[in-house]
């Protein structure tokens, strides 16, 4: 079975992230090391009642009663992935918790129901064997990043920056053999991003998400309160390291006091700051920084980075590639390298203690 897969073949994706809005589906033609091209994408958003009972479960372990998130998960996946075609699938599963040095963590899915959903081959569960291999599980969208820099052609350092509900920071040096190579990549959470900025404007203005950045765009950080957020012990780790989504929560208390708009613009400013203090781990400064995930899309956010940086900042539709999708094609990717035996984390992406490939595979 390896030596067919040697072969390019179409794999999709899915990827349901922290920030609860609903599944992204993209496909790509790969043999596990580089991408042949891009292929079709969809999504299927969450109702307002699905994203209550998800919200609900967030923190939720195994054992748990978790039945009503359950079938939404896979309903909305089999919804998702269903009309695509294709010859394996990754399911990522919706995460609910994240203790890489605790209980461990917490996918919601299971590949075996997909994959009589569905009728295809399923690769699920990618980050147990990390953790339990000492690593923290995430981020695991930095081997296709690696592939993504060799895609787009670039010779020098570069960075991609995931702004979800958390965010994490990729760097890659193109020159290398292997995403497992010693220096090919570091990767780690920088904070939260989006999350709790969602949070701040549904409990405040009932609004999904600060659209545009329009809420913090009239406000005024409070130096205060983000000097205080910087003091967390979190960012005087050193990477590699990963957060859960509400590892930050306190996040919320530091701007109670505040005006909304006082209060985006603050929680908007500390996602930057977030940021600012990752980029200093970076191995050498990156030449660009690109930018996906929802936050690309939040002016204030990369005006902010932008301003505080030296490399440019962009989208990284700047050079070619899908900024809703990258997550959703990273495990496209990674399913096959799963289905090749060819590794998915390292010690420079997880701090997983040597080059491990995760991933169950579940047959119809």
């Amino acid at each position: 079975m390896k030596g067919k897969l040697a072969d390019p073949i179409w794999a999709l994706g899915a990827m349901s992230g922290t920030s609860l809005d609903g599944v992204d589906a993209a496909s790509l033609l790969t043999d596990g090391v580089a991408i042949f091209e891009f292929g079709a994408s969809g999504y299927r958003g969450f109702s307002q009642e699905e994203q209550a009972v998800l919200h609900a479960a967030l923190g939720k372990w195994p054992g748990d009663d978790l039945a009503a998130a359950r079938q939404i998960v896979h309903a909305a996946h089999a919804d998702a992935l269903g009309a695509f075609d294709c010859d394996v699938v990754g399911f990522h599963g919706q995460t609910l918790a994240h203790e890489p040095k605790g209980r461990g963590t917490h996918q919601l899915g299971d590949g075996d129901v997909l994959a009589r959903a569905l009728g295809r081959t399923i690769v699920w569960d990618f980050r147990s064997t990390d953790v339990d291999m000492g690593g923290e599980g995430a981020p695991l969208a930095p081997f296709f990043h690696w592939a993504c820099a060799k895609w787009i052609g670039v010779e020098a350092p570069v960075a991609f920056l995931n702004l979800g509900g958390v965010g994490n920071l990729t760097w890659v040096d193109p020159s290398t053999r292997a995403p497992e190579t010693p220096g090919a990549l570091l990767a780690f959470d920088t904070g939260p991003a989006n999350a709790p900025i969602n949070d701040l404007v549904k409990a405040r203005r009932g609004m999904p998400f600060d659209k545009d950045g329009t809420l913090a765009a009239r406000g005024q950080v409070v130096d205060g309160a983000l000097e205080l957020f910087l003091e967390d012990r979190y960012f005087r780790k050193m990477p590699p390291k990963s957060l859960d989504r509400n590892d930050f929560s306190l996040m919320l208390d530091l701007v109670r006091e505040l005006e909304d708009a006082d209060a985006a613009a603050t929680m908007t400013a500390m996602a930057a700051a977030a940021v600012m203090q990752g980029m200093e781990h970076c191995p050498a400064p990156p030449n660009r920084l690109l930018v996906t995930g929802g936050g690309r899309r939040n002016p204030v956010l990369m005006a902010m980075l932008d301003s505080a940086l030296e490399c440019p900042v962009d989208p990284v539709e700047a050079v070619g590639l899908d900024g809703d999708m990258l997550e959703a094609q990273a495990f496209a990717y990674l399913a096959v390298r799963v289905m090749r035996g060819l590794p998915t984390s390292a010690p420079g992406t997880t701090g997983v203690r040597a080059s491990v490939g995760g991933g169950r595979i579940s047959r119809v």
